[in-house]
């Protein structure tokens, strides 16, 4: 069945992906049973797709099934390189990760989630492990917070309606009322804060990274641990830090959309 109206919309390239999406950390290898009912197809549709990924070399055949290959990293990698943007925050990031003593990220809304695109980690016990690509609920996060804030009323409705796909249960599930409270005092004071609501042991604190129309187009943090680093330490002696940051990554990215594109000499 469709799962879109729209006539141009390709059934079989989304089936596909959903293919892809469904190796996940901790999961090197599945046989086709598995992948075909994660991914809700029947066996011969996931079949033929495996056999396609096999042979374009984004997945290979084992003894104990099918895994992904490095190829699928491009897929990532082709957006974030796009952007520039870890070479655009990645002296920053490290600056305020130096500063604070804590790892700082960067991270994107992608529906109901936040995806991180960036950061800078400091060796310590955490409770949830993060690297480039790591996607948490945004409702429980600092970032997700900064990033919902900063949406229309429609694409915010759009977003807190879809499912998360992050695998996580948040160790708190505010209902829809407390989401929107929590998104005015976001809005009204330009940063947000979150503390444990993702995880036990986890908080943190973010802010925006706008682009030269002001367009928020990122948010970055601290993210601390409970036991080591209290709110008050977030709020007062990093948030300013982090600020500082938001703003000196919003001006760098303004600049670098601005750049003068070259221009290729035209054939003879």
């Amino acid at each position: 069945m469709r799962r879109d109206d729209n006539p141009e919309f390709i059934e079989a390239l989304a089936r596909g992906l959903d293919v892809l999406r469904c190796f996940r950390p901790g999961t090197p290898a599945m046989t086709l049973s598995e992948i075909a009912t994660e991914a809700g197809l029947a066996r011969p549709t996931a079949r033929r797709i495996l056999i396609t990924l096999e042979q374009l070399g984004y997945v290979r055949r084992g003894e104990r099934g099918f895994s992904p290959t490095p190829r699928v990293l491009d897929l990532g990698m082709a957006y974030i390189g796009s952007l520039n943007l870890w070479e655009l925050a990645g002296p920053h990031l490290r600056q305020l990760a130096d500063e604070t003593a804590e790892s700082c990220s960067i991270a994107q809304l992608d529906g109901a989630d936040v995806v991180y695109v960036a950061r800078a980690a400091v060796p310590k016990l955490v409770a949830l492990a993060v690297t480039i690509g790591t996607r948490f609920p945004a409702v429980q996060t600092s970032l997700g917070k900064v990033l919902l804030a900063a949406l229309p009323p429609a694409e915010l409705d759009n977003a807190l309606a879809e499912p998360s796909r992050s695998g996580i249960t948040p160790a708190v599930r505010p209902p829809r009322d407390e989401i929107d409270a929590l998104l005015r005092d976001v809005r009204a004071r330009g940063w947000a804060a979150t503390d444990q609501q993702l995880a036990l042991g986890i908080r943190s604190v973010a802010a925006p990274v706008r682009d030269g129309a002001g367009t928020v187009v990122a948010a970055v943090n601290v993210n601390a641990h409970a036991a080591e680093t209290s709110m008050a330490t977030l709020v007062d002696h990093h948030l300013p830090l982090l600020l500082r940051t938001a703003s000196a990554i919003g001006a760098d990215w303004a600049a670098w959309q601005s750049r003068p594109l070259e221009v290729l000499p035209a054939r003879a």
